[in-house]
């Protein structure tokens, strides 16, 4: 299959400059048409001129030489758009990671929260407790000294 580009569409393509691919030309390294005024370059054969012989080979009519073309670039996307299929695969799970963890610590503040509430239910049980018993506390304490002025002044009274 031929693939025929404009000159200025082959010069982007493989970053030469246009007089640079005309002396191609002119040295036969690269097949050129020309329709309705404009020239054509063959791509396939020209970007092959432009890559050098190997030298494994022995001759230059049995080399063929393969253009990086059409499985090179499908392996390349295919490449690129596994390793983007990774790198999502990847962001999900650690979404999904984030997610779990902060279900995790919504649910250990929830729990927190829960015993912090009983705690300080039991803290307002004991304060009442606590002045319920100074309370009965004083009480004594006044009993007791009443008990005892009582006592104090019977014996008095009887030293007399």
């Amino acid at each position: 299959m031929q693939t025929w580009l404009e000159i200025e569409e082959f010069s982007k393509l493989i970053h030469l400059d246009i007089p640079t691919i005309e002396e191609m030309i002119e040295r036969g390294k690269l097949s050129v048409k020309e329709e309705n005024g404009r020239r054509y370059i063959e791509a396939s054969r020209g970007t092959s001129a432009l890559i050098p012989v190997s030298k494994a080979t022995p001759t230059l009519e049995t080399e063929v030489v393969t253009l990086p073309g059409a499985d090179f670039i499908e392996k390349t996307i295919g490449t690129i758009l596994g390793l983007h299929e990774k790198v999502m695969d990847a962001k999900d799970e650690t979404l999904d990671a984030l997610k779990s963890e902060n279900r995790f610590l919504k649910e250990a503040l929830f729990s927190m929260q829960e015993l912090y509430d009983e705690d300080r239910k039991i803290v307002e049980a004991l304060t009442k407790q606590l002045e319920t018993t100074q309370e009965e506390l004083e009480f004594t304490r006044r009993k007791y000294k009443l008990m005892w002025n009582k006592a104090v002044e019977n014996y008095k009274k009887e030293e007399n």
